[in-house]
């Protein structure tokens, strides 16, 4: 059987074609649906054109970074592999799908957001009577835009310093330019959700003494009608709710030692994160509190690094935040 994905012809400009990245671009010359009953399904249209070039990337004898530049189309296709692998390290570190409620995709850099902000009548479940007129929910853009940032990190490196080394560990370097992206995200996120988006959307803070169950127990009451199911806490106040009696008892325990996730009386997802300011518990209602907006998705230099010019190569990742519900979010400060 003749495939396809032999005859594709690879170049450079596969990358800069607007709204779209290089795998959908080979998806859309080499379906995967056509290989369908054969040897090769499951493997999406990138790694068809890894076999055909014979480039293993993973495990102890894969082959090394000079194998992509045996040709000018083999090439083509390392930019993606670095995307992919870095995109893997955003994903093993990113918390941020805990905390978002939706996330937007954009072209572009501006995005203007839209909010509902109900009145203590309108959060009410009125009784509508027979002819009158259903309570209304208004629904607007927000006065300001969006900021999105650009996070990322550069690629130095010279060819000659990389080119014999195994691709299996260029990946675990490449996966940790990723987990700093994902941290960098994450700080920007709990930014927003503490300080607003730019549109007087800041958290209400609420005080509190040493931390405590009650302490705890008024906090989740102030989320009416959200519900507290998730936490972000800082690292010092990660160590106070360890000693909180309610958390030591044996099952807790077993969990916190089995896994390192500790119970929550409260029933909140609990994630502790250095980004948080020190003293402060970030509780949110996950379904209502954020949303992220991307532009794109990871962009790397694809001309440098086709070109073999890795010494300033910039790999970066741009999104930002948006608050949906403002009173979704509330801040328990250690006084």
């Amino acid at each position: 059987m003749a495939y396809k994905f032999n005859e594709v012809k690879l170049d450079k400009g596969m990358y800069s074609v607007a709204g779209k990245g290089f795998s959908a671009i080979l998806e859309e010359l080499d379906p995967s649906e056509e290989y369908r009953g054969t040897a090769l399904e499951g493997l999406d249209a990138y790694q068809r054109q890894l076999k055909r070039f014979g480039i293993k990337v993973r495990g102890a004898s894969s082959d090394k970074v000079e194998k992509f530049f045996h040709s000018s189309e083999s090439a083509v296709l390392f930019p993606e592999y670095v995307s992919r692998s870095v995109r893997q390290g955003i994903e093993e570190s990113n918390v941020l799908p805990g905390i978002v409620a939706t996330t937007t995709k954009i072209e572009g850099l501006d995005y203007r957001a839209v909010a509902s902000l109900p009145s203590e009548d309108e959060k009410s479940l009125t009784h509508v009577a027979e002819g009158a007129a259903i309570p209304q929910t208004e629904i607007r853009a927000q006065d300001k835009l969006i900021p999105l940032h650009k996070r990322g990190r550069m690629l130095v490196a010279s060819y000659e310093a990389i080119r014999f080394q195994r691709l299996e560990l260029f990946s675990v370097m490449l996966r940790q330019i990723g987990n700093h992206i994902a941290k960098m995200h994450l700080a920007d996120a709990i930014d927003v959700l503490i300080n607003g988006d730019g549109n007087d959307n800041a958290a209400e803070v609420v005080s509190g003494s040493a931390l405590s169950y009650d302490t705890l127990v008024d906090f989740w009451g102030k989320f009416e009608p959200y519900t507290l199911n998730t936490m972000l806490v800082s690292p010092d106040m990660m160590l106070q709710l360890l000693k909180i009696e309610e958390l030591r008892n044996p099952v807790a325990g077993l969990n916190f030692a089995g896994s390192g996730d500790i119970g929550s009386p409260l029933g909140a997802k609990i994630i502790r994160s250095a980004c948080v300011p020190e003293g402060q518990i970030i509780g949110l209602d996950k379904g209502y509190a954020l949303e992220m907006v991307r532009s794109g998705d990871v962009s790397v230099e694809y001309d440098r690094l086709i070109d073999r010019q890795l010494e300033r190569a910039a790999i970066t990742s741009t999104a930002g935040f948006a608050k949906i519900y403002t009173e979704a979010a509330l801040v328990l400060e250690n006084a």
